[in-house]
Parts: structure tokens; sequence; C-alpha cells
């Protein structure tokens, strides 16, 4: 059966609840550490050798919209020791659970990098209401995916298993709004604006060099190389 789309104001009341689990993580958060947080214990990364920058986002939330390409832009100036991955949250909401499976499902497809961008314009610019699987479902067909493709890998247990670990990952670190960013498996970074939390997560892979740099002399020094 085919969802209806709601009411625009029905959608709009939906827009404006979703707001309260996103936004930028506070600095005081940390006392009087205003650049990040330490984990209470590290989590492993999946980019060996490389300084691992998370983001934790949705498509459903409206700052993560506003965030994008900022932080499109900033990854562009990275390094190549610099490695981002992004991991979408649920926080036990289902329209946030339908956007964190319809991320994994277009990188399944192979339509992500042609639609990313296009989710949040759909949701926040056109208001869309992709929330919905069905209107998800049309949408992904009308923008040239393929629809019994998308919705076979949407439903499956592969992007479900994809979601629950999403989930864990929130959980460990610690993730109560988003977009939040996260550094090496150890720092969540923290900011009062976008441009803070892109400028302080600058700071903390600098630290992260310094460590690594560190480390590296000592190890030198006792092999006497």
């Amino acid at each position: 059966m085919r969802l209806s789309a709601p009411p625009r104001a029905a959608l709009a009341a939906l827009l404006a609840a979703l707001v309260l689990l996103s936004g930028p993580a506070a600095a005081a958060d940390a006392g009087d550490n205003t650049v990040y947080r330490v984990l209470p214990a590290p989590q492993p990364t999946q980019s060996p050798g490389k300084i691992e920058v998370l983001e934790f986002f949705s498509y459903a939330c409206p700052h993560c919209a506003e965030f994008y390409p900022l932080f499109n832009g900033w990854i562009a100036t990275q390094g190549k020791d610099v490695a981002v991955k992004r991991v979408p949250v649920g926080f036990d909401r289902a329209p946030w659970i339908n956007m964190q499976r319809a991320y994994y499902a277009l990188i399944a497809t192979g339509d992500f990098e042609r639609l990313d961008a296009k989710v949040f314009q759909a949701i926040h610019g056109d208001h869309i209401p992709l929330f919905q699987e069905q209107a998800l479902f049309d949408w992904v067909s009308k923008n040239g995916g393929n629809y019994e493709k998308f919705t076979t890998a949407y439903g499956s247990f592969a992007i479900n298993n994809q979601t629950v670990q999403a989930d864990k990952m929130a959980e460990d670190y610690q993730i109560t709004g988003v977009p939040t960013l996260a550094v090496d498996g150890r720092y969540v970074v923290l900011g009062d604006s976008f441009s803070e939390i892109l400028a302080n997560t600058d700071k903390v892979i600098a630290m992260v060099r310094a460590e690594r740099a560190a480390t590296v002399s000592k190890k030198k020094a006792k092999s006497g190389t």
C-alpha cells in the first residue's frame, strides 16, 4: 500500500520536533576545555595509519543540512593522513531510523554520490516527506534510482545490521546531538558554531599528529636509530 504524504503543516511540525535532537555539541559539556572532550574509553577506528574523523549526523536534522556544504569544503582541505567517515544516527526515532536505512541503501545501490546532497535538499528545501518509506522509494526512483533494487537493499538484513552498528557507535561515543565530530576514537569536538567546530577539529587533528610524531621519536630513540 502506498503511503500518502502528510500535510505541509504536519511535516513542518515534525521537522521542528526533530530540531530538538540536533545542534552542535555544546562547549559547556567539557568544563574548562572548550575544544574537545575525551571519551572515557577509546574507541576502535577503521582507518589504519590515518587520523579518523567521524561525523555523526542525520538526513532528518536541519542543522546537519546546514553543516553539509561547510563540512564538505573542510574535507577538501585535509591532508592525506586524515580519513573522514559519516555515521547516521537513529536516536530511537522512526523518521531518523528510516533515514539511517536510506543512507546505507544509497551506498549499497551505488546511488550515494549522486543523491546524497539531494536528500538534504528534498527534505529541508523542498519539504518532501522522505521520512515516509513510500515517499522515499518513489523519490529515489524519480531521481534515477532503481525502485526494486533500492527497496530490496533498504529492507535487507545487511542494512539493518549497519544501522544497529551505527547506533552502537553513537552510544559508545556518547552522542546526544548532531552534527557532532569525533577524532581518532578518543576526542569529541566541541563548539558553539559550525565554524568553531571545524576550527577545533583542526586543533584536535594537529594535537593527534603531534602525539603520533612524539611516539615515533621515542621509538627511534629507544632503538638508537
